[in-house]
């Protein structure tokens, strides 16, 4: 909170700390929370030692992001290859204790090929991964040494539309192409019936989700009806749009929505790039950012502000909303949403509604789809239970072999 980093906005109703003893805190609040919910996230509540901000002054945020930890997990970082791969391995004196057959080091590799990372999996030289070509994982799973669970989740595909730039500084522009994205056709087809279509941001399952909202359905005629009325009547215009390089899911989004946008006479050019490199060009000039940046999101804590503030809120240093909306009533409405969601959970969800109606209506993104997870691991892995909340999060503590 004190550095005003990640998920620390999450933290907001916390006015003091209170320390009783050596086990008890007192939380004292600024008004009323879901503070379970907020002290249970995988995202924000990281509990690290003073004593590592202190000994690196202004460095702190840069030496954590170079790959060192100073927390009170069970594994701690043996080396960090930002974008590649990360090894972890077990802190011996971890609170928790060990038994046998837990895993003592554990090794993230980024691989962009779906097609080596279902080899890996089928060989036994990867034990867990995800985003496995659909098509194939009724044939995975039917191995005897290979297990695929498939679980709902609290993620969604979005593409946050430039609201900065020209065109898609105009708002009819923003509509229209929302408008010509064959959402059914791509989630029964590409999908496999593995999502539905959003309504909004926040996604299905999760409270202050409303199926009475406003849905873009694809209509060209609509589409060039709004670019018409644009200035646009023949599009004459590109886009680019970004996305992560090995997500066979986002790049296919970018070739049927290039496809669908040429006939309204726009080019999209569709632009694989590595997470960092992504979100670095989205953090930089707003003029000469990418026009559509799509990304996943899924909850910080299981709260619609998650969704609603970090992709939407006003930011004067952009963090995560880079599509760079800013609206003030919609602010007012999800600020205060939040803060009656501890003490008035109907009225807090009725104001999160009211913020998407405004967010739809001014096509501040492109709501693609809610997913449904699929995740592959070795059959000797015990102990993996997928949450929900935080998808691909393996808690390497819980498995063994």
């Amino acid at each position: 909170m004190n550095m005003g980093m990640g998920a620390s906005y999450i933290w907001d109703p916390v006015e003091e700390i209170i320390v009783i003893d050596d086990y008890t805190v007192r939380f004292r609040l600024k008004y009323p929370a879901p503070l379970d919910l907020i002290a249970a996230s995988g995202y924000g509540a990281w509990i690290f030692s003073p004593a590592c901000v202190e000994a690196q002054g202004e460095r702190a945020s840069e030496w954590f992001n170079e790959g060192h930890d100073c927390g009170s997990g069970p594994y701690t970082i043996e080396s960090y290859e930002r974008g590649r791969r990360l090894v972890i391995t077990r802190f011996d004196d971890y609170w928790g204790g060990w038994k046998p057959g837990q895993f003592h080091k554990a090794v993230f590799e980024i691989v962009e090929d779906p097609t080596v990372r279902q080899q890996m999996i089928e060989a036994g030289t990867a034990d867990v991964t995800y985003d496995i070509p659909r098509e194939n994982l009724a044939t995975l799973d039917a191995r005897p040494d290979v297990v695929v669970y498939t679980q709902p989740s609290f993620q969604n595909l979005l593409g946050l539309l430039n609201v900065r730039k020209p065109p898609l500084d105009n708002k009819l522009v923003r509509q229209a192409i929302s408008y010509a994205f064959p959402y059914e056709q791509f989630i029964n087809t590409v999908l496999s019936g593995y999502a539905v279509q959003s309504y909004g941001p926040v996604p299905r399952g999760m409270w202050g989700h409303s199926n009475r909202l406003f849905q873009y359905t694809y209509n060209l005629d609509k589409a060039r009806e709004l670019l018409a009325q644009a200035g646009y009547p023949n599009g004459g215009f590109k886009l680019v749009m970004t996305h992560v390089a090995g997500d066979m899911d986002e790049r296919k989004v970018g070739e049927v929505w290039k496809a669908e946008l040429a006939k309204l006479g726009i080019e999209l050019e569709v632009q694989g790039m590595s997470w960092e490199a992504q979100w670095d060009l989205g953090k930089s000039d707003p003029m000469q950012a990418q026009d559509i940046f799509v990304m996943y999101w899924w909850p910080d804590y299981v709260s619609p502000y998650s969704f609603l503030y970090s992709m939407f809120h006003c930011e004067e240093e952009i963090l995560f909303n880079l599509g760079y909306y800013c609206n003030p009533e919609y602010d007012r409405l999800i600020d205060l949403g939040n803060e009656l969601s501890g003490s008035n959970r109907a009225e807090a969800e009725r104001l999160f509604v009211e913020a998407q109606k405004i967010l739809i209506e001014d096509a501040a993104a492109v709501f693609f789809y809610d997913i449904v997870n699929s995740h592959v691991l070795r059959a000797d892995i015990r102990g993996y239970v997928d949450n929900p909340s935080y998808p691909h999060v393996v808690f390497f503590y819980e498995l063994s072999r």
